[in-house]
């Protein structure tokens, strides 16, 4: 009997994708670079299962049933083209490659023109949820060549969560669509976490609460709006102890990685000219937190922080911050959706945005109650421009105004750093901003390099250059926007 799907790349995601496939009956072949991995594999965690080990690519291939699926959970870049190339010789017209990493959507563009010419299809798919996810249920955003899309179709339904009876999987559209909408999904993730983090410095070092306070505080975040997998995590490490009896989390060096999907969202971002601020910071901070040493020399160098400890009512400025990370999470996502629509209309992807909201509520790391308030929202428009302008949000935001201003002073007056709830409002601010300083800017502009400007009581796309100095002639410079 042949396989039904093949898996290159056994690291912990591989793996359990694998073992979920199994159990939801699909017969999975498996090989590995390092070969010994296979085997490990199959004696260890794939033990007694109907997993088929194999030790080249060619016998990967000859075990597959037609037309045959290979899936790769290799590192993206240069790897996965590497394996492409050496899977094509291999492969009969019809069959189907899959590249389930973290690729960057543009490669995913390329690959699947490329393969299309050798009349292969291709897939690119975000896969989220990390290890637990894998294994029992991720959230799975495919792209590509849609012809390959009813026979990837029953086992990446089944395999991924479930949610009222919805799998966390649909169509996402052609070509690097799903690699992009993962991309977004990744940053909107960068700042969550970061929001988070800006909530428990708060706590912690402003308001002076223990981890086992800490533990009780986002627990109960956890029962209400907040109520996401990230909330629900923070407040198991906060109660994690230490051998020695003690908070774990305290004892973590606070410098922070990244893969770069993050970044390549604020790039995006930038390309697209579309305001992608909080995100933007939470790069940046972690960016920040990874000079440690340069930080640790500056903390004994620069003035020491305001010595004002909080003396005001601490229930209330818990509550407090907690609408600030509200509010700011409703930021977040507005801006990752905003990027999202402006990528569907500059890259024709025809993206779904209440399906894309179905797909991250369950299995990825951002899944949220929150994430049903943006199916409605689009749902209910599905030309909405900009989340903040649902009702829904509208009043949320409202409501969350005061106590979110009381947060990111209370940063301040403190010297306690709160980058994405501080940038997130002043996006929020300006948005909301009829009129804007621009003017100004744009008097600058014109006045050092004759960019013109348009007038307010002239139409639009009418432009002026005005001669500020006496000496610069009526020459303009040709109007364009980057």
């Amino acid at each position: 009997m042949k396989a039904d799907i093949g898996l290159i790349g056994l690291a912990v995601m591989g793996q359990n994708l694998v073992l979920n496939m199994n159990d939801h009956g699909f017969q999975v072949a498996v090989f590995n670079r390092t070969t010994s991995t296979v085997d490990e594999f199959l004696d260890g965690p794939a033990k007694g299962t109907q997993v088929i080990g194999t030790h080249s690519l060619e016998e990967l291939v000859a075990s597959l049933a037609s037309p045959r699926v290979v899936m790769l959970m290799v590192k993206a870049g240069e790897v996965v083209d590497q394996y492409i190339d050496k899977l094509i010789p291999l492969l009969s017209a019809g069959d189907i490659i899959v590249d389930g990493g973290n690729s960057l959507f543009t490669d995913t563009n390329r690959r699947t023109q490329y393969l299309q010419e050798k009349n292969l299809y291709f897939i690119g798919t975000g896969v989220s949820g990390g290890e637990e996810g894998a294994r029992h249920g991720p959230s799975i955003m495919p792209g590509g060549n849609k012809a390959a899309w009813p026979t990837v179709k029953p086992i990446f339904q089944a395999i991924s969560a479930q949610v009222d009876g919805q799998p966390c999987c649909e169509w996402v559209g052609d070509n690097g669509a799903g690699h992009y909408v993962k991309m977004v999904h990744n940053g909107i993730e960068y700042g969550d976490m970061q929001l988070i983090c800006e909530a428990y410095q708060l706590l912690s070092e402003g308001l002076g609460l223990s981890a086992a306070q800490l533990h009780e505080i986002f627990s109960d975040w956890n029962q209400g709006a907040l109520s996401s997998y990230l909330i629900e995590i923070t407040a198991g490490i906060f109660a994690y102890q230490d051998v020695d009896g003690l908070p774990l989390v305290d004892k973590i060096l606070d410098t922070a990685g990244q893969k770069g999907t993050g970044k390549w969202t604020g790039i995006n971002a930038l390309d697209l000219g579309i305001p992608l601020t909080l995100i933007g910071e939470s790069v940046f901070a972690r960016c920040l937190s990874a000079q440690k040493d340069e930080r640790v020399k500056a903390a004994s160098v620069l003035p020491k922080r305001p010595a004002t400890a909080f003396s005001g009512d601490q229930q209330a400025m818990i509550a407090a911050i907690r609408d600030a990370l509200y509010a700011a999470k409703i930021i977040s996502y507005a801006q990752g959706f905003r990027l999202m629509r402006e990528a569907s209309k500059e890259y024709g992807l025809s993206l779904n945005y209440g399906e894309i909201a179905l797909m991250w509520r369950g299995g990825c790391i951002i899944r949220s109650q929150f994430l049903n308030d943006i199916k409605q929202a689009y749902d209910t428009n599905p030309e909405l421009e900009n989340l903040l302008l649902a009702d829904f949000f509208v009043d949320a935001m409202s409501k969350a105004d005061a106590g979110w201003r009381k947060a990111v002073i209370l940063g301040i007056e403190l010297g306690l750093p709160t980058p994405a709830f501080s940038s997130a409002l002043a996006y929020y601010d300006g948005y909301r901003s009829e009129r804007l300083p621009a003017n100004l800017l744009q008097a600058q502009r014109d006045y050092f390099g004759a960019h013109t400007y348009e007038r307010i009581d002239q139409p639009r796309g009418k432009f002026f250059h005005t001669d500020w100095t006496g000496q610069g002639g009526k020459v303009a410079s040709t109007t364009y926007t980057v």
